[in-house]
């Protein structure tokens, strides 16, 4: 059958993980152990659930749910074997599994800091990335900003390396804060 679940109709064929994963709401917080890490996220034997059927856990989280921070690997912040808890998110009823949120159980490092700034402050930072566009810049520790071409210099350039390079300590002004989309907007120019 094309486009098939890999558990057909989990409500017939799993009553008991149907009735499990449909009682769950968004927000409740589940405790369980890493059972697997994928490269497409990491499984969860969650402590008051199921055993699944196919996969080595009913709990999942995706890579962006792991953590505020960025990181290389899954194992750079769980290891298999490690205990767990997590926000329940949703219940996915096509792979039959709870879908979990490990960084929903830690404040936002970038909300904790930009709620101490405002629009108009002076930070210094880090020059990390260069890109056509402009260059990101970290003024604490793994919150960065962009400063777009137009604002890295009052002379009018083709390419950021034109004025920074990666490595450089910057003196940068904000110019816009995004707490939804969690983007900082910077200025160089404006310093």
């Amino acid at each position: 059958m094309e486009n098939a679940s890999p558990l057909q109709d989990v409500r017939t064929a799993y009553p008991e993980l149907w009735a499990f994963l449909s009682g769950l709401r968004p927000g409740e917080i589940l405790t369980g152990t890493v059972s697997a890490i994928e490269r497409f996220g990491v499984f969860v034997a969650l402590d008051d659930g199921p055993e699944h059927p196919v996969f080595p856990g009913v709990g999942f989280i995706t890579y962006p749910e792991l953590s505020w921070r960025d990181f290389e690997a899954a194992t750079d912040v769980v290891q298999i074997g490690q205990r767990v808890s997590c926000e329940f998110l949703q219940f996915d009823t096509w792979n039959g599994e709870a879908r979990l949120s490990l960084r929903a159980m830690q404040p936002d490092p970038f909300r904790q800091f930009t709620d101490r700034i405002m629009v108009g402050r002076r930070l210094t930072g880090r020059v990390t990335k260069l890109l056509p566009f402009g260059a990101f810049v970290e003024v604490a520790d793994g919150i960065q900003g962009l400063v777009h071409l137009s604002e890295l210099s009052p002379v009018p350039m083709t390419v950021p390396e034109e004025v920074v390079q990666v490595g450089d300590q910057v003196v940068v002004v904000v110019t816009d804060i995004d707490n939804v989309r969690r983007r900082l907007t910077l200025s160089l120019r404006q310093t």
